[in-house]
Formats: structure tokens, C-alpha cells, sequence
């Protein structure tokens, strides 16, 4: 039976930033899904005072609809999303960035609703909490500033993550687009940057979220390293995958990458949308052979 793409964004990310990807599986023959985990999409806090011009003193103080929203709550709601695709045939769950937390989380809960889980430069925490992993050599070239230079209010007060997308900072926008899309024109860069939502929610789960050998562990996966991003390094991509190989042996990543930076993969969606297309036609366990 013909597999339905799940696709899970990343952190101030959304289900429009997959459109490009999900035309070009439908132009394949493929159907997809792209989720708004909660507060997400038409869900986002966007206020008057994120809007020309700005106000700093109203955005730093503005409630937001993703406080108090919980990785449980993320995984939660993508399973009642698996459980609706799983009934047209199998799964194929993918994640991008953050996206790997909830998806890793929700394999952890519900194997039995994934065929096979693809992971494209996405955290897929195994030996640390995601948190831990920054403190890590692997993650040594990140520069934490790139958002900070951006955050408008104080996290702890808000309940949530706010950074200002909009700024006309130079020094801003450039961190920005070395650490998410250094090998984009700046066009395309800022036409990314506008589709990003300023809040995202704080929690990315403890030790009990990392992936577990009994019920991840059992579910077909793939890793598409992304060889030129500087947001989740090629390092510490590699270091997920080789952890992940020594949770379960019998089930290691299948391997694939791609060129280019955090975000060029989906606004040049062919070269990931031709891998994701082979991945459909590899057979399922749980199909007859």
C-alpha cells in the first residue's frame, strides 16, 4: 500500500515550510500530511506589536498561546495524527530539526503507528538529554548568540521562547542566516525568515523522552545528514546516528546526505523528495514480502 509522509517541524517552524517538499511529493505520486504541533500555524501568537512598527515593550510582555504546552503535549498530538494516517496503510514519519524530540517521543509511545521514522538533520536524543548535548565538543561551533541577539523578553516570565524574526538588526539577521541558511540568496532567506512564528514552547523532555531500545528501537529508520548545516552540526548528527547504531544493532540508521544547510533542503525540496520517494518503495516489516 502507498505509505503517507508524516512531517514534523522544527522549532519556530510550522506545516507551511513543508509546502515545496509536499509539491514536489505530489508531483512524485506521493501523499503527505505536514502537522502544526499545538501552538503552531493558524494556532501562533502573532500580536500588533510584532508588526511594522514594532513594539518592543508590548512584544516582550505579550502573553502567548504556547505557553505551558509540554513535549507530552506534542507527542500526544502527533499520535492522534499517526493514528488517522495508519488507518490508509503505512507510516512514514519524518522530522526535521527540534521535530526530532516529538517524533522521537511519540516512537517511544506508539511504535505500532510507524513504518519507518526519518530523521533529517533532527535531534534524536539516545545517551543525553538535548539540553546536555550543547555542553558537548560536537556542538562546540554553535553559537548560542545567533537567537539571543533576537529574544524579546525574558523566557522565564513569558513561559515560552520568543525571538523577534522581524528585526531590521543587521547583526541579527546576519547570525540568522549563517546559522540557518548561509547557502541561500538573501531573498530566499528572508522569504524563509517570515514564515517562522516568534514563540516556541520550552520544554525538550528529560531522560525518560530519549529514544528506548524496547520501542523506538524496533522501528525501520533512516538519518539524512545534512553536510553543510551549522545549526545541528555534521558532528553531532553523526554522533546521534553512531548512538543510536549502539542502542540497537540489529536496527541501525540507513544512512543518507545531502548537501547544503539547516533550511535548503526545503526550499530546494527535489534532491530530498527523490530519497524520501526510494524510502516508500522499501518494503515493510510488517508486510508480506
Amino acid at each position: 500500500m502507498q505509505p503517507t509522509f508524516v512531517l514534523v517541524h522544527g522549532a519556530f517552524a510550522n506545516s507551511f515550510s513543508f509546502a515545496p517538499l509536499q509539491a514536489e511529493l505530489g508531483l512524485l505520486g506521493h501523499r503527505s500530511v505536514a502537522v502544526d504541533l499545538p501552538g503552531h500555524g493558524f494556532s501562533a501568537t502573532f500580536t500588533r506589536a510584532y508588526q511594522s512598527p514594532q513594539d518592543p515593550e508590548g512584544l516582550a510582555t505579550a502573553p502567548g498561546s504556547i505557553k505551558g504546552v509540554t513535549l507530552a503535549d506534542n507527542a500526544a498530538h502527533l499520535i492522534g495524527i499517526l493514528k488517522r494516517a495508519k488507518r490508509n496503510g503505512p507510516v512514514i514519519l519524518v522530522a526535521h530539526s527540534r521535530g526530532g524530540i516529538t517524533v522521537t517521543a511519540a516512537a517511544n509511545a506508539r511504535p505500532d503507528l510507524i513504518d519507518r521514522i526519518v530523521y533529517v538533520s533532527a535531534w534524536c536524543p539516545v545517551d543525553l538529554d538535548v539540553n546536555d548535548y550543547y555542553a558537548e565538543p560536537e556542538m562546540a561551533t554553535v553559537d548560542p548568540a545567533a537567537l539571543a541577539s533576537a529574544l524579546a523578553g525574558n523566557p522565564a516570565e513569558l513561559g515560552l521562547l520568543r525571538v523577534n524574526f522581524r528585526t531590521a538588526d543587521p547583526d541579527s539577521l546576519a547570525a540568522f542566516k549563517a546559522a540557518f541558511f548561509a547557502d541561500g540568496t538573501d531573498e530566499q532567506f528572508l522569504t524563509f525568515l517570515n514564515t517562522f512564528q516568534p514563540d516556541e514552547n520550552l520544554d525538550v523532555g528529560g531522560s525518560a523522552d530519549r529514544a528506548q531500545a524496547a520501542t523506538w528501537g524496533r522501528i525501520p529508520k533512516t538519518y539524512i545528514r545534512l553536510a553543510d548545516d551549522t545549526s545541528l552540526p555534521l558532528a553531532l548528527q553523526d554522533r546521534l546516528i553512531r548512538e543510536g547504531d549502539e542502542l540497537t544493532p540489529d536496527n541501525p540508521f540507513d544512512v543518507r546526505t545531502l548537501a547544503g544547510s539547516h533550511l535548503k533542503w526545503l526550499a530546494d525540496p527535489v534532491p530530498a523528495a527523490r530519497i524520501l520517494g526510494e524510502l516508500a518503495t522499501l518494503p515493510s516489516p510488517s508486510a508480506p514480502a
